[in-house]
């Protein structure tokens, strides 16, 4: 390694180490927001009863295209607020580690989707290698971020092993219920958790600044 891209390495880690607050503030109202949709939608799913397997797939790749385009809104919303370039290169470094992660998960939904006809037993694979997925890409990300996305990603990836492991269970004891209820998990795992982490951003974000 020359110079020049060792200092380069030592400016990244010294600007991420400064806007490690940055990154925290940005994060309580994207978690919010995140964990919003992710009720909202579980909601709307079980109460429209959207359980025919295809529909359930295109549904839930549609929440998620939403909330990653909420979620940039918002965080450049910060960036301008604080007077930071919304591209940075730690920004682009956190966007780098989440990137290979959330491909493969829209292409597992993609697949999942893309044949004319799907068991329901087969769609139900699918919540739980998101949440696999998506714990996977929060883990990397906090490798540059605070500490707490890398312990959220934990979480949900223990969640999916856990469904991954009820699901192979019960796939060869008593079958699966509706994806009615599939809604219900989404909206437990991929809402609740994502509020519950938002509100303890929020709370400890407030007692910070009244110190």
């Amino acid at each position: 390694m020359d110079s020049q891209q060792a200092t380069r390495h030592l400016e990244a880690i010294r600007t991420l180490m400064e806007r490690a607050a940055l990154y925290r503030r940005a994060l309580a109202p994207v978690t919010l927001l995140t964990g919003t949709l992710g009720c909202l939608a579980g909601a709307l799913g079980w109460i429209a009863d959207l359980s025919e397997p295809r529909t359930f797939g295109w549904y839930w790749m549609g929440v998620a295209g939403v909330g990653l385009v909420a979620a940039l809104v918002l965080i450049r919303r910060q960036a301008l607020r604080e007077r930071e370039p919304f591209w940075s290169p730690p920004t682009r470094r956190v966007g780098q580690a989440l990137l290979p992660p959330l491909v493969a998960g829209g292409m597992a939904g993609l697949l999942a989707v893309w044949p004319d006809w799907r068991d329901p037993l087969q769609m139900w694979w699918l919540p739980a290698i998101w949440m696999v997925i998506y714990g996977c890409a929060l883990h990397a990300a906090g490798f540059f971020m605070n500490r707490g996305i890398a312990w959220l990603g934990w979480v949900f990836l223990l969640a999916g092993c856990a469904c991954l492991w009820v699901l192979n269970e019960r796939s060869y004891a008593s079958g699966m219920p509706s994806l009615r209820h599939a809604h219900g998990l989404m909206a437990l795992v991929f809402g609740g958790v994502h509020l519950a982490y938002g509100v303890y951003l929020h709370l400890t974000e407030s007692r910070a600044d009244a110190s």
